[in-house]
């Protein structure tokens, strides 16, 4: 099922059955990505958006040196493009991180959901509110907080979300990011992205090797890290906390 993790676990908004079949039923291509594969190049028209099923994907934007800031990271569930059906084209690359899969809904199919099942466009609507709130949450990281904050906020941002798609369980899950990408999110150096996560490791706040990231304590990163998970509409039963205490009873 191409849609399983769509909207899983949010607060006060599900899919039902008719309306998961017709989102399923919009499908037109399914594809099969390698790391670092351009999904879409910003300015270019755009008649399709992307639904990722598996991966994680990046946006960014390049500076005139052309050194990337990412602004999004997506994980599994999520819409990387939906903002381009009423806009038509994005002011941004979108790329893949690791190997992914993608799924292809034509914006023509996404018009006649609008009339068919305006009840459906709205909960896609509530989908692109919910990746506006999050780069607002992005925006206060970058400007308010220092280093270690930045690092822990987005850990902390990752693990909450990785919980509502069923893919963490509060304490631990798998993150294949390099340190250079952690870098280009946090707006840091390299070495001052190892500085960071040697603190935290010191701290006993998170241990990030592998690929696998282990909060031994939600409570103090989200401390740390300024974080509050409200911003990610989650159910209060898939919190973080909530889930890794009832992991541990």
């Amino acid at each position: 099922m191409f849609t399983e993790r769509f909207l899983r676990g949010k607060r006060g908004v599900r899919l039902d059955d008719d309306e998961r079949a017709a989102l399923e039923s919009a499908v037109v291509e399914v594809n099969t990505l390698p790391p670092r594969a351009t999904i879409v190049r910003a300015g270019v028209k755009l008649d399709y958006s992307t639904l990722l099923i598996e991966g994680i994907v990046s946006r960014y934007i390049d500076d005139r040196r052309g050194l990337r800031q990412l602004v999004a990271v997506h994980f599994p569930g999520d819409f990387v493009d939906l903002h381009a059906f009423p806009l038509g084209e994005l002011d941004h690359d979108v790329q893949t991180v690791t190997a992914a899969k993608t799924a292809t809904i034509p914006h023509s199919a996404l018009e006649a959901i609008l009339v068919e099942r305006p009840h459906l466009m709205r909960k896609l609507w509530f989908a692109t509110l919910i990746d506006a709130a999050i780069h607002r949450a992005w925006l206060f990281r970058l400007g308010r907080l220092d280093a270690m904050g930045r690092v822990a906020h987005f850990l902390c941002e990752t693990n909450a979300r990785l919980v509502s798609a069923g893919l963490s369980d509060g304490h631990r899950f798998t993150l294949a990011l390099t340190q250079a990408d952690l870098s280009e999110i946090c707006g840091l150096t390299n070495v001052h992205v190892n500085r960071v996560m040697r603190k935290l490791r010191e701290e006993r706040l998170c241990v990030f090797r592998s690929s696998l990231v282990d909060i031994p304590d939600p409570d103090r990163l989200a401390a740390r890290g300024q974080f509050n998970p409200d911003y990610l509409y989650i159910a209060q039963s898939l919190s973080p906390v909530s889930v890794a205490n009832a992991r541990s009873r």
